[in-house]
């Protein structure tokens, strides 16, 4: 095969790594932008987590999808208005939660890991009285827990401090800016039911990233071929005249 012909394969072998990159990158930001919403924590409330001016990532859902454990954002006008609050999820329908016992929050008789608090701090060992859960309803706490206005702030409302599920609109999945990467999987809730799954932004990002290798990789090619053909020819060059 002609050095000519390996060029034209390569040149439309590199056509096909950058439409296929750009797919790839595209797809991905598209991916994203259906499934994730941008928010700016503004408090501390989710301190070490969380902190205040973090940006964060949430996966849209409906409020049946959330899980013990959920780090979610809602909107409940009895807590503050017009606002979108970001708290842990720490009991569903049904379960009773209390605190504490042996410095830690117990839910339906359990005593909750929380590897996610500040350590020695007093959120560790805040007091509150058990709650029952109503159905459809979440209790929610923050993970500075001394300085959160959560649900223990309104256990004198009618719903004892309990929001409904129709007012969570998405789930957190990572902060992105600064960057802390994924939430950590709370693993304390595991004990009484299933967590929930991570949501498709990992894959999102693996997308960006092959698109953006395939795209550079492949943009790059013509250049390069250029260079080296240019520099086989010098070669030939010098060899040619020696023939002479």
């Amino acid at each position: 095969m002609s050095g000519q012909s390996r060029q034209g394969i390569g040149h439309r072998l590199s056509g096909v790594a950058v439409a296929l990159g750009l797919v790839l990158f595209l797809g991905g930001f598209a991916w994203a932008a259906v499934s994730y919403r941008p928010y700016t924590v503004p408090t501390s409330s989710m301190t070490p987590t969380i902190d205040a001016g973090d940006r964060v990532l949430a996966e849209k859902v409906d409020g049946s999808q959330v899980k013990r454990g959920d780090v979610v954002v809602f909107e409940d006008k009895s807590w503050v208005s017009n606002a979108k609050v970001v708290k842990r999820v720490v009991a569903v329908g049904g379960d009773t939660v209390s605190c504490c016992t042996n410095g830690k929050l117990t839910v339906n008789g359990k005593q909750i890991d929380e590897p996610y608090l500040p350590k020695g701090s007093l959120a560790e060992i805040q007091n509150f009285p058990t709650v029952t859960v109503p159905e459809g309803r979440l209790f929610l706490l923050g993970d500075e827990r001394q300085g959160s206005l959560d649900s223990t702030a309104h256990l004198a409302d009618a719903a004892r401090g309990t929001v409904s599920r129709d007012a969570v609109s998405a789930r957190v999945d990572a902060v992105v800016w600064p960057w802390k990467g994924m939430l950590g999987r709370p693993t304390g809730f595991e004990a009484l039911g299933a967590l929930s799954q991570p949501g498709p932004l990992p894959t999102i990002e693996l997308l960006i990233v092959a698109g953006t290798v395939l795209v550079l990789g492949g943009g790059a090619y013509g250049p390069i071929a250029k260079r080296m053909g240019g520099s086989r020819a010098r070669a030939a060059r010098p060899e040619a005249a020696g023939a002479r």
